[in-house]
């Protein structure tokens, strides 16, 4: 009997390859930029400046992605992961920033820092597995697509419902006028029927480059009525080069650093959920030691991204849920997107290219792809027994309730401690705690051996499926 491949490690033409790539690239790149345009803009820093940290972002995304996807000896996961800024670190970095003795310095200081630290508990994290049965994956994975849900309508609305403007020497922050106008949303909905007609009636590569083709036509139509502008391509130059520590070399400050680590624990808990969801969705089993070599991969590019002035890595779930929508499981697909990533960096003209594409395009195509990742944890939960064992309902129930606290009551935390707020403002970090708490209350823990064969068996499930 004939061996099946393993479609993680399928290597495609390069003439599917590509575009595949390309696709990842595109729906991860507004969420990529927005954490060093956002700190940079915080910072006062002037536009070549905040250039420059968009576009050493992406140089050190493509590093990271290579690290995780290609994978070395003792770190990356070796799935279809693409490596960008976690946007959990963003509120402590503007923290960070407004200190006079830390600033943007001190900010890399508490990167890197967080790096090592990373790397160092990699191996005591991913001795969690048995605190995940499916009960508790399936429903973080379903928090991290809710959760999801919220930047996707906000891209297709155009942005944020409200901006921030400096008034007076003041930030403060006001409606967004442009926030849901009939034309972004028009286009939002064209790119969504787009994507849902080719995944509806096209077939082999066409149907698997769905969401690429779909951001295509929106750019053409976004083109077309004056939203798509051009003049950054013109003026952006062919070659730059990002060099390390270009702003000088980091400064290191104990409460930064803590902060920081506090974060990276969130970080690798997140991803932690998002591993376990690509083990299901390309049937691959996720033991202790992929989830270590993994979670070293986030600490690693963590570090190497404070070497090269940005800031904490994490996998993108939103290159998840694509995984999700074209079914396309290969590895090298998202080695590729880092490869380009690279260039991307290195290329300041043409990631002003790829920067030049609305959100409103990309918000039509993320209302699928997030779907994909609720739909997954939902897939999940569907094999659990809720009827041998009713208490099963209490562990979704109150953990679904925890996750959408930052979600429908941003606010609901703000009387706790300031420095609990990366830990609270976590709808996923919520409800990964308040899950394995439900579960080992109401189910108790089990052991490594029978975690894994559970783990086995969900990958079995989903590649059949």
């Amino acid at each position: 009997m004939p061996q099946v491949p393993d479609p993680v490690e399928q290597k495609l033409p390069v003439n599917q390859l590509m575009p595949l790539a390309l696709q990842h690239v595109l729906v991860m790149y507004a969420g990529a930029v927005a954490v060093p345009l956002i700190v940079g803009r915080a910072l006062n820093l002037s536009p070549q400046e905040v250039a420059f940290l968009i576009s050493a972002d992406l140089f050190a995304c493509g590093i990271a992605t290579l690290i995780q996807s290609w994978g070395f000896p003792g770190v990356g996961i070796r799935l279809p992961v693409m490596m960008g800024v976690t946007f959990a670190s963003l509120g402590p970095m503007l923290s960070i920033a407004a200190s006079s003795d830390a600033g943007l310095l001190g900010i890399f200081g508490s990167v890197i820092g967080a790096g090592i630290f990373g790397i160092l508990i990699a191996p005591f994290v991913s001795r969690l597995l048995p605190l995940f049965p499916p009960v508790v994956t399936g429903t973080i994975i379903l928090i991290i697509g809710v959760s999801l849900m919220r930047v996707g309508i906000n891209w297709a609305g155009g942005g944020q419902p409200t901006i921030t403007r400096v008034v007076d020497g003041v930030p403060g922050a006001f409606p967004n006028p442009d926030y849901a106008a009939p034309q972004g949303l028009m286009i939002a909905g064209f790119v969504l029927l787009f994507i849902l007609a080719l995944l509806k009636w096209a077939k082999g590569f066409v149907r698997n480059v769905a969401v690429l083709l779909g951001i295509v036509a929106g750019c053409v139509v976004a083109s077309v009525l004056g939203l798509m502008h051009f003049e950054r391509v013109g003026q952006a130059d062919w070659i730059g080069l990002v060099m390390p520590f270009h702003f000088g070399m980091p400064t290191f400050h104990l409460v930064p650093i803590l902060t920081m680590c506090i974060v990276m624990i969130v970080v690798m808990i997140e991803s932690l959920g998002m591993f376990l969801a690509l083990g299901e969705m390309t049937g691959r089993k996720v033991d202790r030691a992929a989830l270590t070599r993994g979670l070293r991969a986030d600490g690693l590019g963590t570090l190497i991204g404070g070497i090269f002035n940005t800031f904490p890595y994490t996998s993108f779930s939103q290159n998840v849920g694509l995984v999700g929508v074209t079914g396309i499981r290969s590895r090298w697909v998202t080695v590729a997107g880092g490869g380009i990533m690279i260039l991307l960096g290195l290329m300041p003209k043409m990631s002003a290219l790829v920067e030049s594409v609305p959100q409103v395009v990309l918000g039509g195509a993320g209302l699928v792809m997030f779907g994909m990742v609720a739909a997954t944890g939902a897939r999940i939960l569907g094999t659990v027994d809720f009827k041998k064992n009713p208490n099963n309902l209490f562990v979704v129930a109150i953990s679904v309730g925890f996750g959408m606290i930052p979600i429908v009551a941003p606010n609901f935390f703000k009387s706790l401690p300031h420095d609990l707020h990366p830990l609270l403002e976590s709808g996923i970090l919520l409800a990964a705690i308040s899950s394995v708490l439900m579960n080992l209350f109401f189910n108790g823990i089990v052991s490594e051996k029978e975690a894994e064969e559970e783990a086995t068996k969900a990958a079995t499930t989903a590649e059949h499926a």
